[in-house]
């Protein structure tokens, strides 16, 4: 991998991530589109590192006081009934489903889901659920008003993401609004939703991103470090500026977005300019 591959992917990872647009699906198309290679399941997963690192650092306060309930409500009855308790367990249960497909779905993450015919069609398809969502979603329903029932569900949406192209940002705002939960409430759910998965998946994946044997491009320790010391950087802003945006504007603007991308790459693959695999 160069230096310019690496800081490029780490640029993309931190600006995508946390927008309903998929930052696999974006690696994996800047992969091919300048680089005429994929950087590999693994590179995505590590840089992703940088941007959960964003996670925590921006919701730090929510974060260390949620575990020090839920903690403390382990021995404490009294105070279970606290939306901080609830969000801890939430936050548990609605990461199960990608912990279990995504170990039953492993090989077929790295190889066959990677696929750019799948992830521009899954692009293009998932943009008209996440429109239909914005349409039909009530938003009624705050961040006091979160259920195990809206974890479980945003949960599965998360698994969904195992799939370039779906979004894990995408497709938990998406179930959120099906739930007609506002935006921001989504939103932060899906930040916090993220944080267990996102974690394990990518310190599992450090030792595959330098396997010459593996699904990607190899990068050097210093390449992978700066490129999610980027990620982590960008990702942070991301964060800030998402949730201002989705608090006082539709999705929309993603919907068009996905479908121009999606039918980008489509055209891409049919005139032979990029290949698939």
């Amino acid at each position: 991998m160069s230096w310019i591959e690496a800081i490029v992917l780490g640029l993309v990872q931190g600006l995508t991530e946390f927008l309903p647009v998929s930052s696999s699906a974006h690696l994996r198309i800047t992969s091919a589109i300048f680089f005429d290679r994929d950087a590999g399941a693994s590179f995505t997963a590590v840089t992703q590192l940088g941007t959960e690192a964003a996670v925590l650092v921006y919701f730090a306060k929510d974060i260390w006081r949620i575990t020090r309930i839920w903690v403390v409500g382990i021995w404490d009855r009294s105070v279970r009934g606290s939306l901080d308790y609830r969000m801890g367990w939430y936050v548990i249960v609605g990461s199960i489903p990608i912990g279990v497909f995504g170990l039953v779905f492993a090989d077929q993450i790295r190889t066959a889901a990677r696929n750019l015919w799948l992830v521009a069609t899954v692009l293009i398809v998932f943009a008209f659920v996440l429109a239909f969502a914005e349409y039909w979603g009530r938003q009624t329903r705050t961040i006091k008003d979160f259920t195990m029932r809206d974890g479980v569900v945003m949960g599965l949406a998360q698994a969904a993401a195992l799939v370039p192209g779906v979004s894990r940002s995408g497709g938990t705002l998406t179930a959120g609004l099906f739930l007609n939960l506002t935006r921001e409430a989504a939103a932060r759910y899906s930040f916090l939703l993220a944080i267990p998965a996102v974690v394990m998946s990518g310190l599992f994946s450090i030792p595959d991103v330098f396997d010459n044997s593996g699904d990607g491009s190899i990068p050097t320790v210093a390449q992978m470090i700066v490129a999610t010391l980027i990620a982590f950087a960008v990702g942070y802003v991301s964060i800030a500026w998402l949730l201002r945006y989705v608090a006082h504007h539709t999705l929309y603007a993603f919907v068009l977005y996905r479908v121009a991308l999606g039918s980008l790459v489509l055209a891409l693959l049919i005139t032979g300019t990029i290949t698939a695999t």
